[in-house]
């Protein structure tokens, strides 16, 4: 009797210890979190979210006045927070954390449309917020989450079990995007553009400087996505096609880094024999590389490109290297496909 009282007291301390611990980052998320469930990436007087801040009462008035429209899975947003709280779930068991993260799940859930894809802003649907955005790896975050629910992975198995049913679900109707929105060139599958049209399943144009195009950078995203999951022959044809591009399609003997002149930061592409590129954006018809502008103007030459955008913003990409030289080989032997 003695020995089952002290496993029952022992047991009482510890759920009441768990309870009580705390995540000084969690905390913060669970502060930022919207009413709808997901987090932004910029509060209402659109500063940026920055949870190594420490919230005072002028930033906490800010967080409270910031609404539903904020919500986005753009720059990370809603994916980190649900990952991170699931992080610290795990650490400490405290139970508002696991609440806070199934909030957000529900909330990408509730997001994604029938066709499968996702907005980059719900329920803001201004602009571009509205089309199926791979841009900034906005959709792949948010079915990587349904991934890890899913299939219990990385920490997620604590998941209640029905929202694993609906992310089941969620997951493979964002694949099914994914197969449809590859990108054809005469009938062949290429890579994918950044956003799409949310009805007709085109591809669209979205900021000024972000044209209708193929789109490196997120495409490596999708690739790498699309290996961690069980193989079909829809699948394997989707990477395979789109890994030739790539093969197909990289700019030799160039590099392209960020340097320090006179105190401000440049974007420098210059001859490297030894490096391979990829432009940030290929023409869709021809896979020329094409750059955007302010103006809305497109141009086919780096060096037109107005100083303020060509120093703005990322215009090539080298990672797509590893994917065809390390990624690729390994996930054709894993799974016994022949290339």
């Amino acid at each position: 009797m003695k020995l089952k009282l002290s496993a029952a007291v022992f047991s009482l301390v510890t759920a009441l210890f768990s309870a009580q611990v705390k995540d000084t980052l969690a905390e913060k998320i669970l502060i930022y979190q919207l009413p709808n469930g997901g987090w932004g990436k910029q509060l209402d007087d659109k500063s940026v979210v920055n949870y190594n801040l420490p919230i005072d009462n002028n930033l906490l008035k800010k967080i409270k006045a910031t609404g539903d429209d904020h919500a986005t899975i753009d720059n990370n947003a809603t994916s980190r927070e649900i990952n991170d709280l699931i992080k610290a779930y795990k650490t400490t068991k405290n139970p508002d954390y696991l609440k806070s993260a199934e909030r957000g799940i529900l909330y990408l859930l509730s997001m994604q449309y029938d066709n499968g894809g996702f907005p980059q802003y719900y329920p803001n649907s201004a602009i571009y917020r509205k089309q199926v955005t791979y841009n900034d790896n906005a959709m792949i975050n948010a079915l990587t989450v349904f991934y890890n629910v899913a299939e219990s992975k990385n920490n997620f198995d604590v998941i209640d079990s029905k929202l694993k049913e609906k992310s089941k679900i969620a997951l493979q109707k964002g694949i099914l995007c994914i197969l449809k929105t590859q990108v054809l060139q005469k009938g062949n599958p290429s890579i994918w553009a950044d956003q799409y049209n949310e009805i007709t399943l085109q591809p669209d144009k979205a900021r000024a400087f972000e044209p209708i195009s193929l789109a490196t950078g997120e495409s490596v995203g999708i690739v790498r996505f699309l290996m961690m999951q069980p193989v079909t022959p829809e699948i394997e044809n989707s990477v395979k096609s789109a890994v030739k591009w790539f093969k197909a399609n990289k700019i030799e003997g160039y590099s392209y880094k960020t340097a320090k002149q006179n105190g401000k930061t440049v974007r420098i592409l210059a001859e490297d024999k030894n490096s391979v590129i990829w432009a940030r954006f290929y023409d869709i018809n021809t896979n020329k590389p094409l750059f955007g502008d302010r103006d809305g103007s497109v141009k086919y030459d780096y060096n037109e490109v107005s100083e303020e955008r060509r120093n703005g913003y990322s215009w090539y990409i080298d990672h797509a290297q590893k994917l065809i030289d390390t990624e690729y080989p390994k996930w054709l032997q894993k799974n016994k496909i022949s290339e």
